[in-house]
């Protein structure tokens, strides 16, 4: 059956990136958290609580992505280049399956992770007794999380077809770009240059808007009450729909490929 085949590949993923101790990562996002605590009232004494709000949002943000573009290229391109992707594919298992089962185990991963994380985050929030707007922050972490298996995908995509270090400069430069991209046609527009327009117009069209899918801003400094409802699920479903349309793209390019 072919769920249980794609949570046989997923589970394999999620004990294989386990066994390899990434999740040991959460205890130097705490690490990171209990310095910062301590260093950031030297330099602002005043806004200490909201640049500890940011930080710690941030460094979540950061951590989340490394191991996402490190551990998302790597999942197929691996395979391919120590050819045990030969022992794979022999198996009464399809290549779309293949794709699905990794990306939902590394997707399982980086649920683990920012939800910890998001534990660690409050309970230090709590225990200083710094004001903060829970809902938001877990709203934020949602999404974050929606963020980032969004990059799973693009680094699955690229992995397929480049070199595992194309794929992550590739994925870390679509992460940036895709954050700006509205920026990026605004800029276009000032320009006055058809060609530009055309040009951030096209890479708005063609490339993750991950703005939308950020709200960390929101959790630090803002919103007590609970963002709009139609526009939450609008955001979500757009990150997940642009995943499937990765993940479709990727089988594709996977099916094609010789071994």
């Amino acid at each position: 059956m072919t769920i249980n085949r794609i949570f046989v590949l997923a589970k394999n993923v999620f004990q294989e990136v386990v066994r390899d101790r990434i999740l040991y990562i959460i205890g130097f996002y705490a690490l990171i958290l209990a310095t910062a605590f301590r260093v950031l009232p030297e330099f602002a004494a005043t806004t200490e609580d909201k640049m500890f709000l940011d930080f710690g949002m941030a460094a979540m943000n950061a951590i989340g992505l490394i191991v996402t573009i490190f551990v998302g290229t790597g999942l197929v391109n691996k395979e391919i280049e120590k050819r045990t992707i030969l022992m794979l594919i022999a198996k009464p298992v399809s290549r779309t399956e293949i794709i699905v089962g990794k990306y939902l185990g590394l997707s399982a991963v980086l649920a683990v992770l920012v939800a910890t994380m998001t534990v660690i985050y409050l309970v230090f929030l709590q225990f200083s007794n710094i004001p903060h707007p829970t809902v938001s922050i877990l709203i934020a972490a949602i999404f974050l999380f929606l963020q980032l298996s969004l990059i799973t995908s693009v680094a699955i995509t690229f992995g397929v077809f480049t070199a595992s270090l194309l794929a992550t400069i590739l994925t870390f430069a679509v992460y940036l770009i895709g954050n700006i991209t509205p920026d990026l046609v605004q800029l276009g527009r000032l320009t006055r240059n058809p060609g530009m327009e055309h040009l951030t117009q096209g890479l708005f069209l063609i490339l993750p808007n991950l703005s939308r899918l950020d709200l960390k801003n929101d959790a630090v400094y803002g919103l007590q009450a609970l963002p709009d409802t139609a526009a939450l699920m609008t955001n979500a479903g757009y990150g997940l729909l642009y995943s499937v349309m990765l993940l479709a793209i990727a089988s594709l390019i996977f099916s094609q490929r010789e071994f």
